[in-house]
Order: C-alpha cells, then sequence, then structure tokens
C-alpha cells in the first residue's frame, strides 16, 4: 500500500461518496458526496478533490451480490474504476463494498439521525466503510 492518502468512492448513479484516509494511519473518515449528473460534471468535482488532497491510491468499491457474483452496478463500478485511472493516472484499487450501505444507515440511526434526511451523508459514510475495509485488507501485519 503507497504512503499517503487514499480516496475512496462509493459509486452510484446519481450520487458518489467520498471517503478520505492516511494509510500510515488506516483510519477512513467521510468526505464528501458529488451529486453531478454528468460525467464530465463528475469528474471535475473528483479532479477538484485529487488536487486539494493529492492522494497516492484511489479506492472504489466494488459491489456484488451476497454469494460474491457480479450484477449490473459491479460493471458500472469498473468502468468508474478505469475512468479515474485513465483521467487521473494514479492507481486504483477495489473493496469489497457488499453490505455498507445498510451498515451507513445503521451507524448513523444510531447517532439518533434520521436517515431520510441524512441520504447525502449516507453516501460519504458509505465510503469510508469501503476505504476501512480496504484499510483493513491491506493493512501491513506485524
Amino acid at each position: 500500500m503507497p504512503e499517503g492518502t487514499v480516496l475512496a468512492f462509493d459509486y452510484g448513479e446519481k450520487r458518489i461518496g467520498v471517503a478520505i484516509g492516511e494509510s500510515t494511519l488506516t483510519q477512513a473518515h467521510p468526505l464528501a458526496v458529488i451529486k453531478a449528473q454528468d460525467k464530465a460534471g463528475r469528474l471535475k468535482a473528483i479532479g477538484e478533490l485529487i488536487q486539494e488532497w493529492q492522494p497516492k491510491q484511489l479506492v472504489v468499491g466494488l459491489p456484488t451480490h451476497a454469494d460474491g457474483t457480479p450484477h449490473a452496478m459491479t460493471a458500472l463500478c469498473r468502468s468508474f474504476a478505469g475512468l479515474l485511472s485513465s483521467a487521473f493516472s494514479l492507481p486504483v484499487a477495489f473493496a469489497d463494498e457488499r453490505l455498507t450501505s445498510c451498515d451507513a444507515e445503521s451507524r448513523l440511526r444510531e447517532t439518533g439521525r434520521n436517515t431520510k434526511k441524512m441520504k447525502p451523508l449516507l453516501d460519504a459514510v458509505a465510503a469510508q466503510l469501503i476505504l476501512q475495509t480496504w484499510f483493513d485488507t491491506h493493512a501491513p501485519t506485524s
């Protein structure tokens, strides 16, 4: 795992949740939600985050069915990852995102927040969980 800042993405057709973390600390934090509807708007918003945070690694959540088999969103996320790689010349990794949205909703509910009002935050928290999963599976072993 490269040392430095890592940005993670919870890709959706309407919104993209973004999380940030440092590989040396291996702690993920929600960062933003991108709401641009077209590819150009999304890339512009992502480019601004990359410019600001200077990540060394990007991570994209890879959704699959519960048994690990791919579905329609799996292909869209792989395509999004390819777009990130070619547009920003940064390494892109995948992290299993099964159940992250459910987990994010549960965590928000535990804080007493109304999940309907917090829908945008839900995507950033899902990205946080994706990044934390990636950190946990790529952390150096002692």
